[in-house]
């Protein structure tokens, strides 16, 4: 029998969260419209899971990025500036050559509590 491993999209560590990786899914299928559209919606996806956590993009210390192509680099970039505004989280992107479901993007962070 086949089966889906576990999926747990945020794990607290203390005071850190670790956010799994973020990909343009709504309703188990990936979003249409090129790296701009699964961008914008793996970073809803990842807003959506620091809610979930009590926390916001402020609370966000690092994240990771994963490109199929660095052509989307910029499409990225913008989308990315507009979540994390003036004082962006530390950040790492790199190019890979392929990511679940075909996704052009992907996103993982680490978010810290406040006290």
């Amino acid at each position: 029998m086949n089966s889906l491993p576990l999926y747990r999209p945020s794990v607290d560590a203390g005071d850190l969260v670790a956010i799994a990786g973020q990909i343009g899914l709504v309703d188990g299928r990936l979003v249409a419209g090129g790296a701009a559209r699964q961008t914008e919606q793996a970073l809803a996806n990842l807003v959506t899971v620091l809610d979930s956590a009590g926390l916001t993009p402020a609370d966000v210390v690092k994240v990771n990025i994963y490109l199929t192509t660095m052509d989307d680099f910029d499409v990225l970039n913008e989308r990315y500036n507009a979540v994390f505004g003036s004082e962006p989280p530390a950040r790492t992107c790199v190019a890979v050559h392929e990511l679940p479901f075909g996704a052009l993007v992907e996103l993982e962070a680490w978010a810290r509590r406040r006290s």
